[in-house]
């Protein structure tokens, strides 16, 4: 039962809202005298469901013990309304978990990511009472990696670094050191190799070294026999025929899709199945594939990508 006394230490600032500024001098923090206060509803509960999503979120567990949050973003361009969501994420989930969660934006663009590292401030300029401090991957934070065996090394780190300096002059360099470690990598998991081939391509977006990296894929695919693979040996050997070429690569997507779900025990409806197969456009389809990467339901794919 709340107490009388909890009481007190708030509602005498409703009697005397500017009670406030006079009561806070002492800590050294100055602010302009309030003209009036207007009681808000204090319940914070939502009154209808709003649904919002982080693009990943992980439980990390690191050595000594200690355990966080990662939640991770990726950021396209600059956004002002972005940083209250990021606020609104992080509270949550310190809420929930009751673990230190950190924001971490990766963009692959350098203007968005100057944008992103800055700290913002929530609360007025004398005293604020939440700063959000997201970390920011972007091109100028990742080194180039333009050697096979740096690459070997670390597959998954090329693999961002190739997407982040998409737009570089190093882009091909990286790309082809990538694609040698990928071919020693299919020898042992040609399964992970495939779906490093499919985070790259999606990576690239529509750049120049997205076209690149097609003609680097299927100049020397014989180790790769996935479905992907297969698409693109497809796609270089039929050139002429571009309508082809893109069907085939949307039916080789969609059957990747679903043999990710399948090998990750995750359900697919019917309904669903029809909905992945049934869909013809490509960029669609590669926002399924990597949201399949860690989904934990086909309805976590499928979702509308404002949500």
């Amino acid at each position: 039962m709340v107490s009388s006394s909890h009481e007190a230490l708030h509602r005498i600032f409703q009697e005397d809202p500017a009670l406030f500024a006079r009561a806070v001098r002492g800590l050294g923090i100055t602010f302009a005298g309030p003209l009036s206060g207007s009681p808000l509803p204090t319940d914070l509960t939502e009154n209808r469901p709003v649904d919002r999503r982080l693009d990943t979120l992980l439980r990390m567990e690191a050595e000594g013990g200690e355990s966080f949050l990662l939640a991770v973003e990726s950021q396209g361009k600059p956004d002002p309304d972005k940083p209250a969501s990021w606020a609104y994420y992080l509270s949550h989930l310190h809420a929930k978990y009751g673990l230190p969660p950190v924001l971490l934006v990766v963009c692959a663009d350098r203007r968005t990511a100057s944008w992103a590292t800055r700290h913002v401030d929530i609360g007025p300029p004398q005293w604020p009472s939440l700063t959000v401090r997201p970390l920011v991957l972007g091109p100028d934070s990742l080194p180039v990696i333009d050697s096979p065996d740096e690459a070997a090394r670390d597959i998954p780190l090329t693999v961002l670094s190739a997407a982040l300096h998409r737009r570089d002059p190093d882009a091909d360099a990286i790309l082809k050191a990538l694609a040698t470690a990928l071919k020693v990598l299919s020898d042992d998991d040609e399964h992970t190799a495939s779906i490093f081939i499919e985070l790259t391509e999606q990576g690239l977006g529509k750049t120049p070294a997205a076209d690149l990296w097609r003609h680097i894929m299927a100049a020397d695919l014989s180790f790769f026999q996935s479905q992907t693979a297969q698409s693109l040996r497809a796609e270089g050997r039929a050139e002429g025929c571009a309508e082809g070429r893109a069907e085939g690569r949307v039916e080789g997507r969609a059957e990747d899709i679903l043999l990710l779900l399948d090998g990750r025990g995750v359900e697919v409806s019917e309904e669903e199945r029809a909905r992945i197969v049934g869909c013809a456009d490509l960029d669609t389809l590669g926002v399924w594939f990597t949201r399949a990467i860690t989904a934990v339901s086909a309805a976590e794919v499928l979702r509308p990508d404002g949500e």
